[in-house]
């Protein structure tokens, strides 16, 4: 993709993507998937912190492996940004900094890069907190724009970034955010028109609504942090509706079927099509 880049650069031409699976894949906007008979495995708001390896994030290694997914998404904050937060620190709390979370980041994503099948596709849509990375920089030290290093997607280089991600046109939408709240998974698909998958409210649920073009969903993908994680911190004691876990997505004829949920129900454990698996 990089080279074709250059090409179209250097020679002031425009060169087709032949592949009807990834458009425009260098403008970073939406790509365009085509799944037919296949699965998805959605998971969000992973908020990788040293020395952290959640339930959650086992078990999306361990069906990753097994179910041989024809897309992985990670879809948002893979990476926290606690030290470049616009936030102030909590009193005297320890915050890990850009390099100790950017190590983890590429560690816990080369666990699940190594258990991907060879065809299947790695996305990453930005998150609010992926964007911190770059956001520093771009607000206190315009100059280094451009210098190797400075965006996230560069030490992730199997990743393809994107803000969004359309599946067979107009069967699903996924991005990290849309609408917020409660009824946010509702809202989503909705207004979407179509079914649409997000993350950021860390719900992990599914909402189903039926018009006169057939049943659609709203999926909210969770997160694959620890719902009481360090890096939660700012929460205080407060409670909060949230839920360790992810989405498995899977397509029959181009047709999404109803979206299955991976449920963090205790430590080491999720719950999966009625059984639990310990990871």
């Amino acid at each position: 993709m990089s080279r074709r880049v250059s090409i179209e650069k250097r020679l002031g031409i425009s060169l087709r993507v032949d592949d009807p699976t990834v458009h425009n894949p260098h403008d970073g906007f939406e790509i365009q998937l085509e799944i037919q008979d296949g699965v998805i495995l959605a998971g969000s708001d992973a908020h990788y912190w040293p020395g952290v390896v959640t339930t959650a994030h086992r078990a999306f290694v361990h069906l990753a492996k097994k179910l041989k997914p024809d897309a992985i998404v990670l879809n948002g904050d893979v990476f926290d940004g606690a030290s470049v937060s616009r936030h102030p620190k909590i009193r005297w709390e320890a915050r890990p900094n850009v390099a100790q979370e950017l190590e983890a980041v590429v560690e816990r994503l080369s666990e699940i890069e190594k258990v991907a099948p060879k065809r299947c596709r790695l996305i990453r849509t930005r998150g609010n907190h992926d964007d911190r990375y770059e956001s520093r920089l771009s607000m206190t030290s315009p100059e280094y724009e451009g210098v190797a290093g400075t965006t996230l997607k560069e030490h992730l280089p199997r990743w393809l970034e994107s803000l969004a991600i359309r599946v067979n046109e107009d069967e699903l939408q996924m991005l990290h955010n849309d609408h917020n709240g409660i009824h946010a998974a509702y809202n989503n698909t909705l207004k979407g028109g179509i079914s649409v998958c997000t993350g950021h409210l860390h719900a992990l649920q599914v909402t189903a609504w039926s018009d006169l073009r057939g049943c659609r969903w709203g999926i909210d993908c969770g997160t694959l942090a620890d719902t009481h994680g360090v890096q939660f911190g700012y929460m205080g004691a407060r409670r909060r509706n949230w839920r360790s876990g992810f989405a498995v997505l899977t397509f029959r004829n181009g047709k999404l079927l109803y979206p299955e949920l991976v449920h963090v129900v205790d430590e080491g454990v999720v719950s999966f099509r009625g059984e639990l698996i310990e990871v």
